[in-house]
Parts: C-alpha cells; structure tokens; sequence
C-alpha cells in the first residue's frame, strides 16, 4: 500500500489485486427542491477465485427502481492526477464532475453534474479519514472512506427518458473497498436539513476482530461549520440500538457529547453489495426517509442541547440480521 493512497481515501485502493475484492465510490445528489433523489455508484469486483470479475455503475433513484450496469473489468481505470477520476466504460467520476453514458436493453442513463467545493472527513497522520487507526489494520472485513460531507451539485441527469434538474441541489460522496459488507449495519446519511450546510451520516456495524467481533461506529454532524465525530476509536459507545420495519432508533456518545437518531425509511430499493468480492449480496436502501436528530452536550451527568432538526431525503440502510446489533452492552 502506497503512503499516498493510505492518505488519500478517494484514491482507487486495489492496486493490482485480482481477487476477492470490491471497490467502489458512492455519489448521492438531491435537487433544490429536496423531492428527487439520485444516487450513482461506480466500482470494480473480482470473485473470491478471480475467475468473475467485471466494473459497473449502480444508478439508484428515489421512486423508482435500483439499476446495475455490468461492464467488463478492463472498462474500469483509475487516474490519480487531481481532480482524481475513475472511468467505468464511457462514464467518468470525479471530485469535480460526472458525466454519465450508460445504456442495456432495460434502462439507458445520461447527464452531467458538477460539484463545488467538498467538505471532506480530516485526514491527519494518525488518522488517515473516518476510520482513524483501524485505517492501518490490513485484512479488515471493509474499509469506509468519507468524500465529502456536503457540496454544491449543478447539471442534469435523463434516467429511462426522464430528465432531472440539480442546479442548486446539494451532494454526498463516500466509498468503501475490501471483501465484503459486514453481516448486520446500518447506514444513515443526510444533508437536506432547514439549516444549508448541516450533515450527518451515522454507520452501526459488527465488525470482525480476531477471533471474534464487536458492534462499533463511526458518525459525523456537521452543523454550524463543525464536525462532531463519533466513533468506536474516539471513545464513543453505541449505547442503544433498536430496529423496527424500516426503522431505527441509535444513541452513540461518549464523555462529553452524545448523539440520538430515530430514522425512518420510505419505499426500499435492493442494490447488489459484496460478497468475498463478488457483487453477488444484496443491500435494501431506501433514499426518501426521514432522520430525526439530536446532538447533546453531556456535562456533570446532564445533558443539554445543542443541535435539534430533521433532515429528508435520507439515505437508511438497515440490515440488523438476526437482531445481532441490538444486543450491546449498555
């Protein structure tokens, strides 16, 4: 692993592995008016014994269906000059802009979109981006990177002939890589909330470890141009998990913060997800829910607010197999 792409979370991270790995790189984009929701996903997957691999693009739009764009693996390339861009066929994606050709016999997609300035995780020595430490552990199950919290979208998107305005809409970019998605999680994300500028993404996941696992997090809300941040290596605790039908209730804190989410999806769509590489899982997203949230100063014992609000158009992800997230110790 190359210094550079430790410290560079955008960075295609696979080098020249060619088995039993996936990468890729996910965009969400809300419109103005905060009703239409497009999220696209480009990557790579090699299967566990390298003989099925191929890139593909995921377009995943609010009310209406998931759709997955198999291309062969010698479509995808990766450019590191900045802004950095990966191309899966005649699509490209990068910090600055997408443009998008896709086409099968089901669905054809075009547009392009271009994105302001990014408000990226920190990276710092000792902490390379949202994992902090546990960026330096090999062999880990999947690795999570976080782009941009929020950034400004212009441009137009025409999924199955419809045609998508996003001038003045708001954009999400994150991206993940390794063998598989955990056995249970869950993925919250918003930043279409009454205050511009204001974004959370809140991830539960049961994280292998050695000989066993455990049930840790990584959050960030940023409001009022300040990150507060949550995670298993900061200190923080997930002290209650609860899941309903296309709901869930999350409280992480740690000494002096704490952290409540109620999120409630809308109409779920499934998205292929990794399986020892292979694109051959499934993931139930919905893009239209709702999260309520509530940030706390936690100071002698009590607990006061300091941010309260809703934010729409979210992204919930909520695949608590088994019940295996809701039993943490409190």
């Amino acid at each position: 692993m190359s210094p550079h792409k430790l410290w560079t979370p955008a960075a295609f991270q696979g080098g020249t592995v060619s088995r039993r790995y996936f990468e890729g790189w996910y965009y969400k984009q809300v419109d103005s008016a905060g009703e239409r929701v497009v999220s696209l996903i480009p990557g790579i997957s090699f299967s566990a014994d390298g003989a099925a691999k191929h890139s593909f693009v995921q377009v995943v739009p609010s009310g209406g269906r998931a759709h997955y764009f198999a291309l062969p693996a010698e479509e995808f390339s990766f450019d590191m000059a900045e802004p950095y861009t990966v191309r899966v066929g005649a699509s490209t994606f990068s910090r600055d802009v997408i443009s998008l050709d896709l086409s099968d016999d089901v669905l054809s997609v075009r547009g392009e979109l271009r994105y302001g300035p990014w408000s990226p995780w920190p990276v710092t020595l000792l902490s390379p981006g949202i994992m902090g430490p546990f960026r330096f552990v090999p062999g880990m199950e999947t690795y999570h990177g976080v782009l941009s919290m929020d950034h400004s979208v212009s441009g137009w998107l025409e999924v199955g002939g419809e045609r998508i305005d996003f001038d003045g809409g708001r954009g999400y970019t994150e991206k993940d890589w390794g063998r598989s998605f955990p056995s249970s999680w869950i993925w919250v994300q918003s930043n279409t909330f009454d205050a511009p500028g204001t974004s959370l993404m809140l991830s539960v996941a049961k994280i292998p470890w050695m000989t066993g696992a455990f049930v840790g997090s990584i959050a960030g809300l940023l409001c009022d141009g300040r990150l507060h941040r949550f995670a298993t290596y900061t200190g923080a605790k997930v002290r209650s998990v609860e899941t309903g039908e296309n709901e869930a209730h999350l409280v992480v804190g740690d000494t002096r913060e704490e952290l409540e989410v109620t999120a409630r999806g809308s109409e779920t769509l499934i998205l292929k997800a990794p399986v020892l590489g292979a694109m051959e899982g499934h993931d139930a997203e919905s893009l239209g829910g709702s999260l309520e949230v509530t940030l706390r100063a936690v100071r002698g014992g009590r607990a006061g607010v300091i941010y309260r609000g809703t934010g729409r158009q979210a992204g919930i992800e909520i695949m608590n197999h088994n019940d295996e997230l809701s039993r943490v110790r409190r």
